[in-house]
């Protein structure tokens, strides 16, 4: 009768860095589908995607070897932030990922040109919309107002300030601290804004 397959990832991890290529085999079998499609459902392009799937695990070896790795038992949601940090670094790299000029003005979104939004890529816009809508719930009263009023009502700066009787300075540093807040919690969370 076949034995079924029990060992944890940890255990392979170990088992790799005391010299078990086949560990590393197991390891990249069990999570490249999941790995894969989450690249893709990036990229979109087969290519590209097999491009960061490689250099995922490069760097994952790479990490591995130098003994960098200490994520016990979290094997999976560290490659993905491997992957979702190499995704990003492409992105940048063609001059598609939204600048963040410290102005509190950005948009999730520029990274996709609307023309081209195919029905899985709508699918992932409103899970991330869903997910934003959720992380914002999180943040304080007055940096959850002020952050709504300027990302989904389009309100100026003078215009919040006018509606929530402070200056604008105070406007403008509480849209701020919502910026830095909602960074903070989706690192809390390890939130990978879409669904894999």
């Amino acid at each position: 009768m076949k034995k079924i397959e029990t060992t944890t990832d940890a255990t392979l991890v170990r088992q790799y860095l005391e010299g078990s290529e086949d560990a590393l085999s197991k390891l990249i079998n069990r999570h490249k589908q999941r790995i894969y499609n989450f690249i893709y459902s990036k990229v979109f392009d087969r290519d590209i995607t097999e491009d960061i799937f490689q250099d995922t695990f490069i760097k994952v070896i790479r990490t591995l070897k130098r003994g960098k790795y200490n994520e016990e038992g979290k094997f999976l949601p560290w490659v993905m932030r491997i992957a979702h940090n190499l995704v990003i670094d492409h992105f940048r790299k063609n001059n598609r990922m939204p600048k963040f000029d410290n102005s509190g003005d950005f948009n999730i979104f520029s990274v996709l040109p609307d023309e081209d939004l195919n029905a899985e890529r709508l699918m992932v816009k409103d899970q991330i919309e869903s997910d934003v809508r959720e992380l914002i719930r999180e943040l304080p009263e007055d940096q959850r107002e002020v952050l709504v009023m300027r990302i989904y009502k389009d309100m100026s700066f003078k215009e919040i300030a006018e509606q929530t009787n402070v200056s604008i300075n105070t406007a403008l540093g509480r849209m701020r601290y919502a910026l830095i807040n909602l960074r903070k919690v989706i690192d809390k969370h390890d939130i990978v804004l879409t669904k894999y």
